[in-house]
């Protein structure tokens, strides 16, 4: 007995000097699951956006299809270093971008924590989404924008309206002081890209012979499979948005299946009543439909409302596509526009109606007096992104029309970005 007091005696100054204990531990199960959602978003867009953009155009420009999601990805991550992630995730000054006081990632550690897991892998997280973003406008100029001017129109749009909206959004801005909901992209990601890509149809014009001459997508069998791998990764982006491994992160990964399927089978009822019959491109299409218009509800709605959700998207976005194509004839080559812009529009503001899960009780959270006001600041959140992004994009476009052109020649789509714009072929036959 003696000998353990001394020992204890001897011990007790390690105690006395030790660090204090930080308010905030990391966590293994939640770095883990960080981690795979992180690999996930970045799979949706390499491979699985790049295949599903790529089997959609023409054989032709097949290859253009995949440089383009290939050279954002690269082009995002550095940008994301140098000046993205601290426009987005700065301090908090004006509530419109965030400062310079994280500029080439200054003060990130290998021991930096983010909630409970490393800050690096936050850093990364949001990587992924500033990745899949600007390449998701891709399929609004599809087949005849020059390789040159997607690379500037990407990286400037990148830093003038994605980061903004970012902070305005998740890095305590001035749409998440008024209580907007977006947990993971509705507006920040869908309505942002699908407006920008329909600033892009327009602007630039339609493709050589739409809409008369048919252009059937040249490759199904690629696009369903980069279909699948969104499918899968878009669960890394939802589920991820917990940024923990836990209830919110198991829900947020229901529903957003949930969504999915309702979604696809609901397009396949609509081109079944519609054409006679339903396709493959149609129950891909409203798969995706369904995965961006449950996004920013996905953290906040449970089953039931994740039916709704991608019923509604099925149907909404199928005619959306119809009316953007038919009776506008805008040729938003990959409808961007009508499956993203639309739904993301849409969930952000079914998310006022079906919340049940925002950290409180009943129908809404008790931190959201009524699903009107609710609504009200759903509305003016998407409002204010939608507009924000076309005023921006537009004078992008017209800039660098100006700089450098911004359409190739028609000789040059009539063979096809493949060979103009890359000198390669993807079939050789």
């Amino acid at each position: 007995m003696s000998n353990l007091i001394r020992n204890a005696l001897r011990i007790a100054p390690l105690f006395l000097f030790a660090a204090p204990v930080s308010a905030q531990s990391l966590d293994s199960g939640d770095t883990a699951w960080m981690l795979t959602a992180t690999a996930l978003v970045l799979f949706m867009t390499l491979p699985g956006l790049a295949l599903f953009y790529a089997g959609l155009v023409r054989a032709k420009n097949v290859l253009s299809v995949l440089m383009q999601c290939f050279a954002i990805a690269c082009m995002a991550s550095i940008l994301w270093f140098l000046v993205g992630y601290t426009l987005a995730f700065g301090e908090v000054t004006n509530g419109f971008l965030g400062g310079f006081d994280r500029l080439l990632l200054a003060g990130l550690t290998e021991d930096a924590l983010s909630g409970t897991y490393p800050e690096s892998v936050f850093v990364m997280f949001q990587m992924t989404f500033a990745i899949i973003t600007p390449a998701l406008i891709i399929g609004g100029f599809a087949e005849r924008i020059r390789f040159s001017a997607m690379l500037l129109f990407s990286a400037l749009w990148l830093l003038l309206v994605y980061a903004p909206v970012t902070h305005w959004v998740w890095g305590g801005g001035w749409l998440a002081e008024r209580g907007f909901m977006d947990f993971a992209g509705g507006g920040v990601v869908h309505v942002n890209a699908g407006v920008a890509a329909l600033v892009a149809a327009i602007y630039m014009g339609k493709r050589k012979g739409f809409p008369m001459t048919p252009m059937p997508p040249h490759n199904l069998t690629m696009s369903v499979m980069g279909a699948g791998m969104l499918w899968v990764g878009w669960f890394g982006f939802n589920a991820g948005s917990a940024l923990a491994a836990n209830g919110d992160a198991g829900m947020a990964m229901l529903v957003t299946h949930l969504g999915a399927a309702a979604g696809s089978l609901a397009w396949m009822a609509m081109e079944w009543i519609r054409f006679g019959k339903p396709s493959v491109l149609g129950i891909v299409t409203g798969m995706v439909a369904g995965l961006g218009t449950i996004t920013p509800a996905s953290g906040f709605v449970g089953p039931e409302g994740a039916l709704i959700i991608g019923l509604s998207a099925g149907v909404v976005c199928f005619w959306a596509t119809q009316i953007v194509k038919r009776t506008f004839e805008i040729d938003d080559s990959l409808d961007v526009f009508p499956v993203h812009g639309i739904g993301g529009f849409l969930g952000l503001l079914m998310t006022a109606f079906l919340a049940n899960r925002l950290g409180g009780q009943g129908f809404l959270s008790e931190n959201i007096t009524s699903s009107g006001q609710q609504f009200v600041e759903q509305l003016i959140g998407a409002v204010a992104i939608a507009a924000w992004c076309a005023i921006v994009s537009l004078l992008l476009f017209k800039l660098l029309d100006i700089m450098i052109g911004l359409r190739v020649s028609e000789d040059e789509e009539t063979e096809g970005l493949d060979i103009t714009q890359h000198e390669e072929r993807g079939y050789y036959l």
